[in-house]
């Protein structure tokens, strides 16, 4: 015993490397999802001219969520990509798409220089990362959960989201300082392109991480590589864990969105904060995403997945929309800060738990297709238009505490999809085939 402890031990140290290099192409692509949201108000000048506020902002928003329309499909074809050929040969191919719709969106012209080309081109851009995101965040998942150590997999595969946090901690951090060394007029006009010219700095460093992964040895061993074809089928063979998965996947997406990417602008046209309250906000809480992640994921080893996926959705449904109506009553940059901070515990809680457990219920030949399946749908339909979701209700509402009815909404359908996953996993496994 005491000799496969130290086997295990020295394993794990072994890993860490592996991890970093596997979660560093995790940043760009949420680096760039984090730099569109937080300056999605100067996009909207740049690129989507209008005159009313609202309609501009709208059509930002939905440029942002284009790009999750495209997830399913990179998801069904890199996915079966990456199920064939090998894990780090997704991770390659994914990190250079990224880095094409990364160079395009820092380089396109305003809408004044070439018209309508303008938001064309941005939309091109956000449909190709989109397509490589749908598999990115299921090839590092289960990378991790492949180069785990016995007992240590909601451990290991909680950095593939605690990685992501180092993107929106960046992002804010640049954000704070360039708010603080550019002029307000400038930072419109053309100082939001700053951040994304520093995502196409690091393309090359990114891609050399990515270029050193070894192989995953349990890829290795398997004895049959399944056609592109046989996934598919295998895909729509088993419909009901996907669909179970999507509905897991709901909450992470829609609370991750919600506390990052919409944050800026909610403080700052909602709440009427400064720009500057608001990124500081959000690099706080990517601060607390990453601390809690890797415990939550660690935890759930522990004590199981499903006892801290419950826990956690109950908790949304109950205190979302209160928290948020205490916020709106006196907005101030502390209520922000808590309510944001409390629904950071949630998001970290849940989804150190949910990753882990979705790359185990769904089968080994096409784990990579299955996992970015559920996570792109999830994405495409609720997580990544919250902020456009949020914006809209805002208006038709005119109830600024409306985005924590969304978020229990996302509960629900979250907890849903828990109990869903539990209820086929029980049957002896009947729709995985």
């Amino acid at each position: 015993m005491h000799g496969d402890a130290a086997k295990s031990a020295l394993k794990t140290k072994g890993s860490f490397g592996r991890i970093a290099r596997v979660a560093a192409g995790n940043l760009l692509e949420m680096y760039d999802f984090m730099v569109f949201g937080y300056y999605a108000a100067s996009i909207s000048r740049a690129f989507f001219p209008s005159q009313n506020a609202f309609s501009g902002l709208m059509l930002t928003f939905m440029t942002f969520g284009a790009g999750f329309l495209m997830r399913p499909l990179g998801a069904i074809l890199l996915g079966a990509y990456t199920d064939r050929h090998g894990r780090r040969a997704g991770l390659i191919l994914t990190l250079e798409l990224m880095a094409v719709g990364t160079f395009l969106l820092a380089c396109v012209p305003n809408y004044s220089v070439i018209g309508i080309a303008a938001p064309l081109l941005v939309l091109f851009g956000r449909l190709v990362q989109g397509f490589s995101a749908g598999v990115e965040l299921g090839a590092v998942s289960v990378y991790l959960s492949e180069i785990a150590p016995a007992g240590k997999k909601g451990f290991f595969v909680s950095w593939q989201s605690a990685s992501q946090q180092i993107a929106v901690m960046f992002a804010a951090s640049l954000g704070v300082y360039l708010s603080s060394a550019l002029p307000a007029a400038s930072m419109v006009s053309w100082g939001w392109r700053i951040p994304l010219l520093v995502g196409c700095a690091i393309v090359p460093l990114l891609f050399l991480l990515r270029l050193s992964l070894e192989e995953t040895e349990a890829f290795q061993a398997r004895t049959k590589r399944h056609s592109a074809a046989e996934i598919f089928a295998s895909l729509a063979r088993n419909w009901r864990i996907v669909t179970a998965g999507m509905m897991m996947v709901t909450l992470t997406t829609v609370l991750f969105y919600l506390i990052t990417a919409y944050t800026p602008t909610f403080g700052s046209a909602v709440l009427h904060l400064s720009s500057r309250d608001s990124l500081v906000v959000t690099l706080l809480v990517g601060a607390s995403n990453f601390i809690l992640l890797p415990m939550a994921g660690a935890l759930s080893d522990r004590i199981g997945r499903r006892p801290l996926l419950i826990t956690f959705t109950v908790l949304a449904m109950l205190t979302a929309y209160p928290a948020m109506l205490w916020l709106v009553e006196q907005p101030s940059f502390e209520r922000l800060l808590a309510v944001e901070l409390w629904l950071s515990l949630l998001f970290s809680g849940y989804n150190g738990a949910m990753v882990v457990y979705l790359t185990e219920v769904v089968p080994p030949h096409l784990r990579t297709a299955g996992f970015s399946m559920a996570y792109s749908l999830a994405t495409a339909v609720f997580g990544g238009f919250t902020p456009a979701i949020c914006t809209w209700l805002l208006y038709v509402t005119g109830n600024r505490a409306v985005p924590g009815v969304w978020v229990s909404a996302a509960a629900l359908i979250g907890l849903a999809g828990v109990l869903l996953v539990g209820w086929l996993t029980s049957r002896d496994k009947e729709g995985f085939a």
